[in-house]
């Protein structure tokens, strides 16, 4: 699978990437991840960052399609979806495979310059 065939159905690797630029954003997600939802004020209690900058550190999240929120009663609570984020990673994946072909062309071409040589 190439860069391009993972790249073909999905619009948004980009804003994936950006958004866990962010180490904020980052342990944001882990949290979700450990905790399965939760809301942005018990996110802020467990971070050095109020619960405003957290609500925008998920729409963040959840433009990238990272996170979602659903009200329930008066809370909203925020969950991971991984759909974007296992895309990201084959995306990644592919990337790193092609870089592993390239390179293993490079060593066998020095090789055989090297035998022709010696």
């Amino acid at each position: 699978m190439t860069t391009e065939e993972v790249r073909g159905p999905v619009e948004g690797i980009d804003s994936v990437l950006a958004a866990l630029a962010d180490p904020t954003r980052r342990r944001l997600l882990a949290l979700l991840a450990a905790d399965g939802e939760a809301t942005a004020t018990t996110l802020a209690e467990r971070l050095p960052v109020s619960r405003q900058a957290v609500v925008k550190h998920l729409t963040v999240l959840d433009a990238a399609g990272l996170v979602s929120g659903a009200r329930v009663g008066r809370e909203v609570r925020y969950a991971v979806r991984p759909a974007a984020l296992d895309t990201t990673a084959r995306w990644m994946f592919a990337l790193a495979a092609e870089w592993d072909l390239r390179l293993a062309m490079i060593k066998r071409l020095a090789e055989a310059a090297e035998r022709e040589e010696g």
